[in-house]
């Protein structure tokens, strides 16, 4: 059995819509909202699953959209009401996971160390998770902003990289190591060469930090977003939540973590990476659930014929009889009010059938 970790809190940002697994994914109910893998529990549920033995009762919060927090409340019973902040409007992660851990340095003091964990990520490898946690943890307290760097299987064209450098030299961290810099989404052959030096893993956006040195961070890159945050904390768990944020949301600078705080404290030296050798998955469109499941049908494959269409993946969600024949590696996703179809290998190209609904005015389907 796991053991929490002292100080330890997670944040889990549970925003986005998953517009690359429309239609299953909606603007009202995301991807983080279902149970993708066929599992009994969705997404987000996993996440809180994962985290709970970390960080013990009352150290999950979860961040998320004022129109998602009363489902999100509801499939995580186990959180209390004051463990699930609710956001105004989307500000992307920066502000998310600075509001979460403005609020936790009100509730718990200076050493307070927050992991932030997507809510939408499939793990599977619970030693190695908790492995990279209890170590990243440890760097934490020394002062670095710490990532988990994911083993990568294969030369992805759909993540980003971080490159790790020379050790920390901790002794109850002893795999940590320097970060040396982040890398966007680079092309098949740029891929192939980070893989080949050894010195790269995937980038998949989880950070552990103590809370005041993130703070102190943003206050030095973008000192009004920081001031905003804490003046919003500040009021949080007090009466005049709702007119602080009703004045300070909406002008706060919306940037992704990211790009606010890893990129410019790596260049200078503040950031480290733990290795993650751990099964990860973002799920981020068809082809990747297709490639998690270990069949071709999410959901009751008796509704389900392929002929002469190897690879093909079929989600019956209206409840219809699907058949596909002579398609490989189609994709036909069917739901009560819309259907797509297209193929693994235009997985990512879904959203643009998000962005032509949404051009026509068709906001129910989005």
């Amino acid at each position: 059995m796991s053991t929490s970790i002292p100080g330890f809190h997670a944040v889990v940002p549970a925003g986005g819509a998953g517009t690359r697994l429309w239609p299953l994914s909606r603007a009202g109910h995301p991807k983080f909202l279902i149970d993708l893998t066929g599992s009994g529990r969705t997404l987000l549920q996993a996440t809180v699953d994962r985290l709970l033995p970390l960080t013990g009762e009352g150290g999950v919060l979860v961040v998320t959209g004022a129109r998602h927090a009363e489902t999100v409340a509801a499939q995580v019973p186990e959180l209390g009401t004051a463990d699930v902040l609710a956001e105004p409007s989307p500000r992307d992660s920066m502000a998310a996971i600075g509001l979460a851990a403005a609020v936790l340095l009100e509730r718990h003091g200076e050493d307070v160390v927050l992991g932030s964990f997507a809510a939408d990520h499939v793990i599977h490898g619970t030693e190695a998770f908790e492995r990279a946690v209890r170590e990243g943890v440890v760097a934490a307290h020394a002062g670095y902003v710490v990532t988990i760097g994911i083993t990568a299987t294969g030369p992805s064209t759909a993540f980003g990289y971080v490159r790790s450098g020379a050790s920390l030299g901790l002794d109850e961290a002893p795999s940590v190591a320097h970060a040396e810099g982040f890398a966007e989404k680079p092309d098949a052959v740029t891929a192939s060469a980070y893989l080949a030096t050894g010195e790269y893993r995937w980038n998949a956006g989880m950070f552990i930090v103590r809370a005041r040195v993130l703070l102190d961070h943003l206050a030095a890159q973008l000192p009004p977003l920081a001031a905003g945050l804490r003046e919003i904390a500040a009021a949080w768990d007090g009466p005049e939540r709702a007119e602080v944020l009703d004045r300070v949301w909406p002008g706060l600078t919306k940037i992704a973590i990211d790009h606010a705080i890893a990129e410019p404290v790596a260049a200078a030296g503040g950031v480290a990476v733990v290795p993650g050798d751990f099964t990860w998955d973002d799920i981020g469109d068809f082809d990747s659930l297709a490639h998690l499941l270990t069949g071709d049908t999410l959901g009751d494959d008796d509704l389900t014929l392929r002929i002469d269409a190897p690879g093909a993946f079929v989600v019956p969600g209206g409840g219809r009889t699907v058949s596909v024949v002579g398609l490989p590696d189609a994709v036909v996703v069917d739901t009560p009010d819309a259907v797509l179809v297209t193929t693994l290998a235009h997985a990512q190209a879904v959203k643009s059938a998000v962005d032509g609904w949404r051009a026509r005015g068709r906001e129910d389907l989005l």
